[in-house]
């Protein structure tokens, strides 16, 4: 990028490489922002090929494919590189167009790519497969040495990821599954999400302890387990008996049995006499009267 920025005079080459530099930085954050970089430097220097591969990527990071694509083809005329062949065929795949995928996939500068360029075609080629609705085959595009090898470069975690998305799609969630995980013991950046898959697969759910609707959500749950909670005791409280019962296998107690206290202080004697009961009336009624004291 140096060398192609030295036919410009130094300001003006200062200028584009700051605004190139800032492409870079936001490019995996903030996109859009990483984008309108990218134009400013389009608009000051069109005809140096790194301005037109940045802002092809740009636009690319940004699903604007038809624009990223023509700036990929402007970067590869002035160039001649074929760096670019994978991005432009999986331009195709954003633009609805699979098959022109797999028509690029067998031109021959897929044979002048390096490994990791190759790598790259091949996971295009398996996307393009999976958007024709031809998931077997994306899953035998990606059996590649590359994948077998235990050793791990730049490309091997996504090669993983895809192989894994790939299985997990016709249904070898087992497999899926051991491959989400070599997917993510690769995964040194982390580029993929390896690990939500994973926990995806295994029934673990996150839950952001900084989200504000996940804290609602929490709250809205809590208050419908009270509210069950409520409900469901209130049909036992209705049930329920407003005295308890004697226990069975215990005779009641009869109420007046308590009229008579013994252990109470005897009451005082009123002026007013009573007549004693006559004899005949004691035996008729059968009943003993107190003794006083």
């Amino acid at each position: 990028m140096k060398q192609e920025l030295k036919s410009l005079p130094k300001t003006l080459a200062e200028d584009v490489a700051c605004n190139l530099v800032m492409v870079a930085r936001l490019l995996d954050s903030e996109p859009e922002q990483a984008y309108a970089y990218a134009k400013v430097a389009f608009r000051l220097a069109s005809r140096v090929p790194a301005v037109r591969e940045a802002l092809g990527f740009a636009a690319y990071g940004t699903e604007r494919y038809a624009e990223a694509l023509a700036e990929f083809r402007a970067a590869r005329r002035m160039t001649g590189s074929v760096e670019l062949w994978p991005v432009m065929a999986d331009c195709e795949r954003g633009l609805g167009r699979p098959e022109r995928a797999l028509a690029m996939a067998g031109e021959p500068e897929v044979q002048k790519l390096d490994k990791a360029g190759q790598v790259e075609m091949r996971l295009v080629v398996a996307g393009a497969r999976k958007d024709m609705g031809q998931a077997d085959a994306a899953v035998v595009t990606l059996q590649s040495p590359e994948l077998a090898s235990n050793a791990v470069h730049p490309w091997t975690a996504r090669l993983r990821y895809a192989y894994a998305d790939a299985l997990l799609a016709v249904g070898r969630e087992k497999e899926a599954r051991e491959w989400f995980a070599k997917a993510l013991e690769a995964d040194q950046s982390g580029s993929t999400d390896a690990s939500d898959r994973l926990a995806e697969l295994d029934g673990v759910e996150f839950v952001d302890a900084l989200d504000p609707q996940a804290d609602s959500e929490a709250e809205d749950e809590a208050e419908e387990v009270a509210e069950d909670e409520v409900v469901a005791a209130a049909p036992e409280a209705e049930s329920a008996p407003e005295a308890e019962s004697a226990p069975e296998g215990e005779p009641e107690t009869d109420p007046s049995a308590f009229l008579d206290d013994p252990f109470k202080e005897p009451e005082p004697e009123t002026e007013t006499a009573t007549e004693p009961a006559t004899e005949t009336e004691a035996e008729s009624d059968g009943a003993v009267g107190p003794t006083k004291g």
